[in-house]
């Protein structure tokens, strides 16, 4: 096997708002290879159980070797953390003290450019996080409406350029389809003008998290899992999401509100009728960035932001 290095990302952020301890139950939602899922062990101890969910089987072997030193109880899940709830309740029913989810792609799949996540390498056009699904970035690009293709990258991906990109791609594809990564990129800098290419980032990487996103439907993953992740908590667990684009983190923080909030009652009602109360209580009113000197040690985790919470009843 060959050796994978993996950084977790604000590593004792991670621990401090988790808090895991001997005994308890740790769910770490995007086990990916384990980077954070290692931290939480040591703190665990024998008497500890770790859940370990990811949707990448290759990820998963890499996690079970880097968590043989655990003494506690290891279940690890090849499944999506949308389903988290259904996961859980037969072997948890009573719930769990803590849930990590760390989101966005993994180092695995990002090094690996026959997995077809990285404009910087020249590969089939996949993008999919569980290779076992049907749907790849080959199908968006090819079969998409223009409409949808717009859609997608100006909303999944922020770019200011979505409607020309799209127009490009649909261009290109009418004489043949799109297959790797490298004739996606050379359609998206043929649509972006020149002066719009010489600053900011690649011009490449917000069409393709874009497509990465829809792909893998990972903010609709994000919205159920979440819900579904809180329901799960005992009273007093704690919940740590670590979010890399705004989309994700507005998502992060409007489902905490949610549940934060006392009344549910419509706007229009002057009174609160249904006597509703918090069932969590948010421990980040901000943000928790990276340090300085993290950012420069692991440029992957500039774009991190860290929300907690923990369960009220």
């Amino acid at each position: 096997m060959e050796e994978v290095k993996h950084q977790p990302v604000m590593p004792k952020e991670v621990l401090a708002y988790l808090n895991p301890q001997p005994g308890e139950v740790i769910v770490d939602g995007t086990i990916g290879l384990g980077g954070h899922a290692q931290l939480i062990a040591t703190r665990l101890g024998p008497t500890g159980v770790l859940i370990g969910i990811d949707q990448d089987p290759a990820a998963l072997t890499i996690a079970r070797e880097n968590l043989a030193f655990f003494s506690g109880k290891l279940v690890l899940f090849h499944d999506n953390f949308e389903n988290i709830g259904s996961l859980l309740l037969k072997s948890f029913p009573q719930g769990v003290n803590g849930l990590l989810l760390d989101l966005g792609v993994s180092s695995l799949q990002l090094d690996r450019g026959e997995r077809g996540f990285s404009y910087q390498q020249d590969a089939p056009l996949d993008m999919r996080m569980n290779p076992e699904q049907s749907l790849s970035a080959a199908d968006v690009v090819n079969t998409f409406s223009r409409e949808d293709l717009t859609d997608i990258i100006r909303e999944y991906g922020e770019e200011r350029w979505a409607s020309r990109i799209a127009q490009f791609i649909v261009e290109q594809r009418r004489n043949k389809p799109l297959v790797t990564t490298g004739q996606l990129v050379e359609v998206i800098k043929a649509a972006i003008p020149a002066g719009a290419r010489r600053t900011g980032p690649h011009p490449a990487r917000r069409t393709f998290q874009a497509i990465r996103i829809a792909v893998n439907r990972e903010l609709d993953v994000l919205t159920k899992g979440l819900h579904e992740g809180i329901t799960a908590l005992k009273p007093g667990g704690r919940i740590v999401v670590i979010s890399f684009h705004s989309l994700e983190d507005r998502i992060v923080k409007k489902t905490f509100r949610q549940w934060a909030k006392a009344c549910h009652c419509p706007p229009e009602f002057p009174i609160c009728q249904c006597g509703g109360k918090p069932e969590l209580k948010i421990l980040t009113a901000h943000p928790v960035l990276p340090t300085t000197e993290e950012s420069q040690r692991n440029p992957r985790s500039r774009s991190a932001k860290l929300r907690a919470a923990s369960r009220l009843v």
